[in-house]
């Protein structure tokens, strides 16, 4: 029998400083969350740039649209500034995706991202820890279609029972369940662990 991990990327195997936000924000004087709001709020194109309608470059030049109201001519400036981080790993969340790699199961990244994904996996270093990467934008739907989890599941040549998925949504995780997956709410790397049976080194 296939084993096989499809895992999240944000909130699970990346994570984001929390300060990230808020220090542009106060270089800039912007009220607290406002590009949040702008890059994934009601009315942004969020939807569209995980879905592959637009381009990474066109979301982040919508974002400073959206921003311009705020902050004038600085927008730009500001997204500018919000987009050179790429993130960093969470090192215990890999050693365990590490270790049942180890054990044979083949890991697969199910992300909704946009075209930039593969500069972030490459600069994080973790396109060599992955055996497939499934981009929404590439696949012009995002989770929680139930096809997103089909698609999945044929890339990595697996009947839905031989996979097991892990995210950090509760609507993400419902939505695999409702296809046939062994699907999990990811509650931190211990937890990761137990549920796959592993233990790192």
């Amino acid at each position: 029998m296939s084993r096989v991990l499809l895992i999240d990327l944000d909130d699970v195997v990346r994570i984001w400083a929390p300060e990230r936000d808020a220090s542009v924000e106060r270089r800039h004087g912007l009220p607290p969350g406002s590009i949040a709001a702008a890059a994934f709020g009601e009315g942004s194109s969020l939807r569209a740039v995980v879905t592959g309608r637009i381009s990474d470059a066109e979301w982040r030049r919508d974002i400073a649209n959206r921003l311009a109201p705020l902050c004038g001519t600085v927008a730009e400036a500001v997204v500018a500034q919000w987009s050179e981080s790429a993130g960093a790993v969470d090192v215990e969340v890999l050693e365990v995706v590490r270790a049942v790699r180890r054990e044979g199961w083949r890991v697969g990244l199910l992300t909704n991202a946009t075209n930039r994904l593969e500069a972030d996996l490459a600069r994080l270093g973790l396109l060599e820890e992955l055996d497939a990467v499934i981009n929404s934008s590439e696949l012009g739907l995002a989770k929680p279609d139930p096809e997103v989890f089909r698609l999945a599941c044929q890339v990595m040549d697996a009947t839905p029972e031989e996979c097991v998925f892990v995210d950090d949504l509760t609507e993400n995780v419902q939505a695999a369940r409702d296809v046939g997956l062994r699907a999990h709410l990811f509650e931190g790397a211990g937890p990761l662990a137990e549920v796959l049976g592993t233990s790192p080194q």
